[in-house]
């Protein structure tokens, strides 16, 4: 949802700043005197400019709050299970690489070798998180497991001939269930 808004606020944007260039062009073409015209050209521009900057602002602030880091963070900071995730060609490692459904883990994920990228995928193949697995450098993702199924790990940073190998299944059980 919030991508198509983005879409078409950018359009909009881009269609009147299109109608502004077009103006001064038009307006410079003219066989007047051309210091009248310039001068009001710089005051459209100037008030256009700040209006622009204001609603683009505005914009940014609303919808950056929507983005689901802070609710992650803060929805796995009760219970949390920690797990720590080693990338190197062509595999995963895992601490622990079964849960149950409501688990918070956060993934501590790191690499040997060369920079992977650690997907997560739900048993629908859709990614529910990702972060870059990096030498040297830990990065962390937080996930709550809603729903029982086999998840998958995936690669998702060209790695070299044998990237396609690198896939972990991640089982999640229903609770109570075994």
């Amino acid at each position: 949802m919030y991508q198509t808004i983005a879409w078409y606020a950018t359009l909009f944007f881009v269609f009147l700043i299109s109608l502004a260039f077009s103006f001064v062009f038009g307006e410079s073409k003219r066989l007047k005197d051309y210091a009248p015209i310039q001068e009001k050209g710089y005051k459209i521009r100037k008030y256009y400019f700040l209006c622009l900057v204001a609603i683009l602002g505005l914009s940014a602030a609303i919808s950056l709050t929507k983005l689901p880091y802070h609710s992650q963070t803060a929805e796995a900071a009760s219970n949390l299970k920690i797990v720590n995730v080693t990338g190197q060609q062509f595999s995963w490692n895992l601490s622990q690489d079964t849960f149950t459904v409501g688990d918070s883990v956060e993934f501590r994920v790191t690499s040997k070798d060369v920079t992977h990228g650690f997907g997560i995928y739900d048993p629908n193949m859709k990614i529910i998180g990702q972060v870059q697995a990096m030498p040297e450098y830990t990065n962390t993702e937080y996930v709550t497991f809603k729903k029982a199924g086999t998840y998958k790990i995936l690669c998702l940073e060209y790695c070299s001939t044998g990237h396609h190998l690198m896939v972990k299944d991640i089982i999640v059980k229903p609770k109570g269930g075994k």
